[in-house]
């Protein structure tokens, strides 16, 4: 008799426990649609790329004579003309003499400083000053970089091989700083490097950018994220790409009609973040449904009967395609 309740036992759990699992997978299948209209707006086709803000031309200014730094008229920033005085300097035999002259009295100095005249620091092209390395009363040689100057900043940019067939002189680019990731700054391509260059084992080309307008932020030396505009268009149709189904090469989405749910093929152009453009099949004043599957096909051991070994299993999705 024990044996009997103990056979019927068994049973009762083993019924629930598939009952259990058939209410699971149910659950777990059921579809749930969200509704999307048809927008229009701008999608673009684009390169993305990292480089660096870089002077186009970078100028250092040694002293013409060893000597001392007598005064400086400019601080790093500055923008100069070509022939502009930067600086003054005395040698080093003016510098002992007014040393000298100083023990003397006011006059002698002003006597020596007269006939001894400084010697002027010029600018020898029209830029901005990037560094500034002296102050007034310091000793130089002729060795030492007192100034560097830049005639304009420009972003260069490092292309992979498998995109440099795309970029051509004159594309429009936009540009955004690590240091200022909310502030975007239009650019063109100006010149791409004939000769490649091996960084860890991928072969890259340089490209240069011009800014459209050098702003003020711009730093010699800040990173840079560059996106290179291939092509874009304004005013399509666009929609969430996950709304797509893929069968047999042909994209299809499932619109809501007052008949009912009904399954549509599209063409699609560009895609970007997310959104896709509907060149035919679609109106504006369509609805579109957006399958939201709660778990459906998800593999591995959530999705396994409670009484069978686990295994992996391929994922399902009734032809979606995951971007």
């Amino acid at each position: 008799m024990k044996k009997f309740w103990l056979v019927l036992l068994i049973i009762i759990v083993a019924v629930g426990g598939f009952r259990f699992y058939q209410k699971r997978q149910a659950q777990k299948n059921i579809v749930t649609y969200s509704e999307v209209q048809p927008e229009y707006g701008a999608v673009r086709e684009i390169i993305s790329a990292t480089g660096t803000v870089e002077p186009q031309n970078r100028l250092e200014i040694i002293p013409p004579i060893s000597g001392r730094i007598d005064k400086i008229f400019v601080q790093e920033g500055a923008l100069v003309q070509a022939g502009e005085q930067l600086a003054l300097m005395s040698s080093t035999d003016r510098a002992a003499l007014l040393d000298a002259a100083s023990a003397q009295g006011a006059e002698k100095v002003q006597y020596w400083s007269d006939v001894y005249k400084p010697t002027p620091i010029l600018a020898p092209i029209a830029g901005r000053v990037i560094v500034r390395s002296i102050e007034p009363g310091q000793t130089v040689n002729a060795n030492t970089v007192i100034f560097a100057l830049a005639d304009t900043l420009i972003i260069k940019a490092q292309i992979d091989e498998t995109d440099i067939g795309k970029v051509e002189i004159g594309q429009k680019t936009v540009i955004t700083l690590d240091a200022y990731p909310d502030v975007q700054i239009t650019g063109r391509i100006k010149r791409i490097s004939y000769e490649s260059k091996v960084v860890n084992n991928v072969t890259i080309y340089s490209v240069e950018i011009e800014p459209d307008k050098i702003p003020a932020i711009f730093r010699s030396g800040m990173s840079a994220n560059i996106e290179i505009i291939r092509r874009q268009k304004d005013q399509v149709l666009l929609i969430p790409e996950r709304a797509l189904s893929y069968s047999g090469g042909n994209a299809s989405v499932l619109i809501k009609t007052p008949a009912g749910q009904q399954t549509t093929l599209v063409q699609t152009g560009l895609a970007q973040n997310g959104q896709i453009e509907i060149v035919s099949g679609l109106t504006e004043n369509d609805l579109v449904l957006v399958a939201d599957r709660r778990g459906a096909n998800s593999g591995g051991a959530a999705g396994g009967s409670p009484f069978m070994p686990n295994r992996n299993r391929n994922s399902g999705g009734a032809g979606v395609r995951v971007r």
